[in-house]
């Protein structure tokens, strides 16, 4: 190996070591703080290791389980909401021949065009009018927002990586509309549709600002729990909700990598 490949080899190893300095630093930092009892500056590392603040957590009264219920149902909720308006939205941007269809992908990329913060306080306003600050259907209604932009372009690319020859096929034998898509169309999207349906799922369990305006102090989730224990100096209880977030995050990407196929990524946008 002469010197010039020994350099080369040596900038890819330290690059590679900054970029997995930068995922994994701040998620080791975050798993130290997790089982941590004293960490006090200039240690370099806790001096007492535990889980006390694991229990407290875990309280009754400490709020994790009810957040953690309402952060599931939220996302849930979401999901379902976000997907009845993305499948027939989806399945016309892909098959009709509709005016403007650019113009109405654009419409659905909007919300993540902007800074969510001054689009979150409008809404508050708008929904404190209407009766559904407080609720739990005002911070559905907020989390779906964002929630379309994955659901509908998603759904978009699904359905249009569907073979229209099979679809004829079925037409040919005598299947009407409604039943070429439930038997051929509808089937051969679900795997597309199912990470669209993931992805909305994760945005809505992690999101914190439209939460934070619309739905606090009567709707508590993890993300609020987390900014609450953070903003008093809790590192440890903030630490633990933030692995608790993280869990499903990781394990759906997984899932997603299954589901979303590459002749499906090809066609958002399209």
């Amino acid at each position: 190996m002469n010197i010039s490949e020994t350099l080369r080899t040596i900038g890819v190893a330290l690059l590679l070591g900054l970029v997995a300095f930068a995922i994994f630093g701040p998620l080791i930092n975050l798993g130290m703080w997790a089982f941590t009892e004293q960490w006090f500056y200039p240690n370099r590392y806790p001096s007492e290791w535990g889980f006390s603040f694991w229990e407290r957590v875990f309280r009754p009264r400490a709020g994790a389980w009810d957040s953690l219920y309402n952060s599931l149902a939220i996302a849930v909720a979401t999901v379902g909401l976000a997907m009845l308006l993305a499948v027939p939205a989806g399945y016309a941007l892909a098959r009709l021949t509709l005016p403007l269809r650019s113009v109405i992908m654009l419409i659905f990329l909007l919300p993540q065009a902007f800074p969510s913060l001054p689009i979150f306080v409008n809404i508050a306003a708008m929904f404190y009018t209407m009766g559904l600050n407080g609720t739990m259907f005002g911070v559905v209604l907020v989390h779906t927002l964002p929630g379309l932009v994955y659901a509908v372009w998603i759904a978009t690319a699904s359905f249009s990586s569907v073979d229209r020859s099979l679809e004829e096929a079925a037409r040919n034998v005598g299947a009407g509309p409604f039943r070429t898509f439930a038997d051929v169309t509808f089937p051969q999207a679900v795997p597309g549709l199912m990470a669209a349906s993931i992805f909305v799922f994760l945005d809505s369990i992690d999101e914190f600002t439209g939460t934070f305006f619309v739905g606090a102090p009567d709707v508590t989730t993890l993300p609020i729990l987390m900014f609450n224990a953070s903003m008093g100096g809790n590192y440890q209880i903030a630490s633990i909700t933030a692995l608790i977030l993280l869990i499903p995050s990781v394990g759906f990407m997984l899932v997603i990598e299954r589901f979303l196929k590459a002749d499906v990524l090809s066609r958002i946008g399209r």
